[in-house]
């Protein structure tokens, strides 16, 4: 005798219902300078390699929960950032490098 599976059924609406398939996402739209974002939450188990987060310029190590963003109508330019990164994005000052016994003004 083979073991029980319990997986859930695929239900299909019928005909006559009149309630709208909702699917739950992970993904919200944000608003700033630049224009719309879209915006994916990733869970730790969803990442399978890593990735440079353009915030800090740090590897986003695999396993980890990040956060994935593009500009609306430009899913080609997807960008993989920290959780905290992407929440202080626009806080950072510009990113200027400096030689080592450059004056900071």
């Amino acid at each position: 005798m083979s073991p029980r599976k319990n997986y859930p059924k695929k239900r299909r609406p019928k005909s006559g219902d009149d309630e709208p398939i909702t699917i739950a996402s992970n993904q919200s739209f944000e608003e700033d300078d630049n224009g719309l974002w879209i915006v994916r939450k990733l869970t730790g188990s969803a990442a399978n390699k890593p990735y440079r987060c353009p915030g800090c310029d740090q590897v986003i190590p695999m396993a980890t929960p990040h956060t994935v963003a593009w500009l609306d109508g430009d899913e080609d330019n997807r960008r993989h950032w920290h959780n905290a990164c992407w929440t202080k994005r626009n806080n950072r000052r510009p990113r200027t490098e400096r030689t080592r016994n450059a004056p900071r003004y």
